[in-house]
Formats: structure tokens, sequence, C-alpha cells
């Protein structure tokens, strides 16, 4: 069972979550009533699809254990079971946090110790 979920996010959208104490979901998460997650397999993916040459992005590591039924595995790219967690998302949940920038090729850059196979 995969433990730690990932959400690639805007500093700007993830510092105003810090004000308020919770993380209610990006433009696009609210617009589709839950929020989207990768695991770490579909993480690298999930960026060049949806994040492509944006910078000022983090990658949110998070518990996935604490959410029970609220987080749901729908299929999504391809069939490949997604995390969608139907609920906001409290930061007391949140493993870390790293800085996702773009490398010289224009794809994002993952910290040294993620590790993308499950």
């Amino acid at each position: 069972m995969v433990k730690t979920i990932y959400k690639i996010v805007p500093q700007e959208l993830w510092q105003e979550a810090r004000k308020q104490g919770v993380f209610q979901g990006a433009p696009i998460d609210r617009k589709d009533g839950y929020i989207h997650f990768s695991t770490a397999a579909q993480a690298v993916e999930t960026a060049r699809l949806h994040f492509s040459g944006e910078t000022d992005l983090l990658l949110v590591a998070v518990d996935a254990a604490v959410f029970g039924e609220a987080l749901k595995w729908e299929p999504s790219r391809g069939g490949d079971l997604f995390p969608h967690l139907f609920a906001d998302l409290p930061l007391d949940a949140v493993i870390w946090e790293k800085p996702l920038p773009l490398g010289p090729d224009g794809t994002h850059v993952f910290p040294a110790d993620f590790d993308e196979v499950p």
C-alpha cells in the first residue's frame, strides 16, 4: 500500500495554505471537487503534463494513511489509479515540502531523496 502521496503546488498558493492552516486545493482541484495527488511513480509525468515550464513550484509529500475513506483511488491517465482527496488537506498530514525547480533542459528537478519507484 502506498504510504506517501505527492502534490505539486505553486509556492504562492502553498503560502496561503500555511496562513490558513489548511490547503483547500488549487483552482483545478476546487473545480473537480477533490485534491489531485500523484504517487511517486506518477509525479514526474504529472509535472511534465500539467506543470511544464512552470517555476516556483513545490513538491509536497503527504501521509496517505491519515485520510481514511476521504482518499479515493480513481482511474485516470491510461487507467492508472490516482489518489484523490475528497476533503481539505490539513497541514499536519504533510511530511515535507521541497522546491521543484526547472533544470537546464526545462524539466523539473525532483529532490535527490525523492524515489519515483514505488
